[in-house]
């Protein structure tokens, strides 16, 4: 059975588009008294062997860079999600599909909640779609949330 929903997910690229899709994460935990997971994905900073000119720490950089993210997920909780709803965040590193499947794989996410961005032609060709790779990817039911501008 698929309702009620006790575990929503929503990832997010800090966008405007996944911030519409936080307000139908929002309503649905609100709904169903459900637990929302917010979640950012940061991409792997590329490491060169041998030292590096200018002094430039990566892995410091990493660290810098998952630290503000999970500040930026603390602050989203405090202005856009209702003070009823129980909340945890995280920040993963990876790949964003793979990342975000492997999350409600291991969060028992029951629903998962995603904007599109629209991506079309070459851009899609090259890039593809996180929102796409993640209904393909996951067996969790996937909410997609296209945004009102497109």
């Amino acid at each position: 059975m698929l309702l009620p929903f006790r575990r929503i997910l929503w990832p997010t690229d800090f966008s405007d588009a996944s911030y519409e899709a936080l307000q139908a994460a929002n309503e649905l935990a609100s709904h169903f008294e459900a637990e929302l997971i917010l979640l950012h994905v940061v991409h792997p900073i590329a490491v060169v062997p041998g030292p590096v000119p200018g002094q430039f720490n990566g892995p410091a950089y990493q660290r810098s860079v998952e630290a503000h993210a999970l500040k930026t997920l603390q602050d989203i909780t405090k202005k856009k999600v209702s003070d009823h709803i129980k909340v945890r965040t995280g920040v993963l590193i990876g790949p964003a599909a793979n990342a975000i499947v492997d999350s409600a794989i291991k969060e028992e996410a029951d629903l998962i909640v995603i904007a599109t961005h629209g991506e079309t032609g070459l851009q899609k060709l090259v890039f593809g779609s996180v929102a796409e790779k993640v209904v393909r990817l996951t067996t969790c039911p996937v909410m997609t949330i296209r945004p009102a501008s497109e």
